[in-house]
């Protein structure tokens, strides 16, 4: 799925949503797939979140697919451009997730109310203490929670429109190129990477790999370039 694309048709996108995609793809075969309002989908990916998803086309897939992804008995993993350097490099994050208390359309990590979420990552690369590429796997998976939870330990990523509230101190220490690339950058770095999961029908081992788009990409390489 690439970023900019919405999974569900809503009242301020009724169409060119994915759903609309996968019903002219595959034509009469998916009404009624999982529920009218949500043909084939078992899962899904913020608007401007890319990357990897799995779509069933018949209600035996769905339904197992949808027990694989309740069951957590599948392999995600999202890459993300994170403000600073997590410490310690490789950790978990475990705070349930509920609606925030004042602003209703952003979730938080909250003391009552909230559902249980955890989030494990791992720094894959730094460029300094500025800017981070961490890798997140959830457990299970709620709504923005990757989004929250890095937040929340105080790492925003690059981009997020809704949890990055302010300039971060971390992107002084970048080049001015670097720097304004980076808080001009306009949706949350974050991208699904990989999926796997066992074939609903035949029980194999299926694992899906999605490549860093093109936006992510060229950040990457201007981090790695020497420019002032």
């Amino acid at each position: 799925k690439p970023a900019g694309l919405v999974v569900h048709p809503a009242p301020g996108n009724p169409d060119g949503t994915l759903v609309n995609a996968l019903l002219a793809h595959a034509g009469d075969d998916l009404p009624g797939i999982g529920g009218v309002k949500r043909p084939g989908i078992v899962h899904r990916l913020d608007k401007d979140t890319s990357g990897v998803m799995v779509a069933a086309k018949t209600e035996r897939a769905h339904r197992a697919l949808s027990e694989a992804f309740a069951a957590r008995d599948l392999d995600r993993a999202y890459l993300a451009l994170a403000w600073g350097l997590p410490q310690p490099l490789q950790g978990e994050v475990s705070a349930p997730i509920g609606r925030h208390p004042v602003d209703r359309k952003r979730m938080a990590v909250v003391d009552r109310g909230g559902k249980p979420a955890t989030t494990r990552y791992a720094v894959k690369r730094g460029w300094g203490t500025a800017v981070s590429l961490v890798e997140c796997r959830l457990l299970p998976g709620r709504k923005h929670q990757i989004r929250v939870h890095i937040a929340h330990i105080g790492h925003p990523l690059v981009g997020d429109p809704v949890y990055l509230r302010r300039t971060p101190a971390a992107a002084r220490s970048l080049p001015a190129t670097q720097r304004e690339a980076l808080l001009a950058f306009p949706r949350q770095a974050l991208h699904a990477a990989t999926l796997g999961f066992r074939h609903p029908v035949t029980g194999k081992s299926l694992s899906f790999e999605s490549p860093l788009p093109a936006d992510l990409a060229t950040l990457i390489a201007l981090l790695d370039s020497n420019t002032q």
